[in-house]
């Protein structure tokens, strides 16, 4: 592979609790399933099964906050909730997508938290780290992606001038721009031209503690999640109207696309941080 580009970390995201609000960061550490943390929990309605703001858009209201040794959620009208990092209570299994997995109960004042939040009964579930979710090797190739509870890949990635684009045309269109909070990515670079990582194979970045390589796989396909409003949690109907005029991806059947899943091929336990540079490499086929 050629190094075609440079690119910085623009942003870093975590989203601790699947389909829950996100959290900048200014680094991250790599682990087996991506960024520490991200997707770690996930929202299980009374069988196991996960929930999403698909269903329940009023996930986006639940906020997240890292604070050394706990996860604490905010959410309107409710008391803060403080989750142990190092904790867990009864092992259980969870549900997510076809995959059944092994993963932790974090107990019943979870439960009965997110129930009253959400207006149904729910389960806080924590994934179990000896669990192998491995994504779709048709797209993987031989690389095992690991993964915890995100929707079927490690890392999202997505660039700056992607979101700037979509805001031109939404402003065309007479509609409020939006923030990249509404695409829910781990990893925003500067550098590209408007989706520009569409067409990338593999990012490289030197840290100080070793070589991080990054292979983008697998366009990812939107649902109705981009188009709910992070700041009231109330379903709307852009932008994805306006994707919908120009990101159909033939590689998916015409679904409509934004960003790129990507996996790790070297770098676990190593750091990436917000201003990083690095070099991105065009795939050809």
């Amino acid at each position: 592979m050629s190094d075609d580009v440079t690119v910085a970390i623009s942003a870093l995201y975590l989203h601790p609790i699947k389909s829950c609000a996100g959290i900048g960061v200014r680094e991250a550490l790599l682990i087996e399933t991506g960024l520490e943390f991200d997707r770690a929990w996930m929202v299980v309605d009374a069988h196991g099964r996960f929930l999403t703001q698909r269903e329940l858009p009023r996930m986006a209201l639940i906020v997240p906050t890292l604070k050394h040794t706990e996860l604490v959620l905010r959410a309107p009208g409710m008391l803060a909730l403080h989750l142990a990092l190092d904790a867990v209570e009864a092992p259980t299994r969870a549900t997510v997508w076809q995959d059944e997995v092994a993963a932790y109960d974090m107990g019943d004042l979870a439960a009965q938290w997110f129930s009253d939040f959400l207006g149904q009964t729910c389960r806080l579930a924590r994934f179990d780290p000896e669990q192998k979710r491995l994504s779709n090797k048709k797209w993987t190739g031989d690389i095992d992606a690991e993964n915890a509870f995100s929707d079927g890949y490690p890392l999202l990635v997505t660039s700056d001038a992607s979101l700037a684009d979509l805001n031109e045309r939404l402003a065309s269109r007479g509609a409020a721009p939006v923030e990249m909070n509404r695409f829910r990515p781990n990893i925003v670079l500067s550098g590209l031209d408007a989706f520009g990582e569409d067409h990338l194979d593999e990012i490289r970045f030197d840290t100080p503690e070793g070589e991080v390589v990054l292979k983008l796989v697998k366009p990812c396909s939107r649902c109705t999640i981009p188009s709910v409003d992070p700041a009231t949690g109330v379903q709307g109907h852009e932008p994805g109207d306006t994707l919908a005029t120009y990101r159909a991806d033939a590689r998916l059947d015409g679904a409509i696309t934004f960003a790129m899943n990507a996996v790790i091929v070297k770098g676990i336990e190593c750091g990436l941080r917000v201003g990083q540079t690095g070099t991105a490499g065009y795939r050809f086929d």
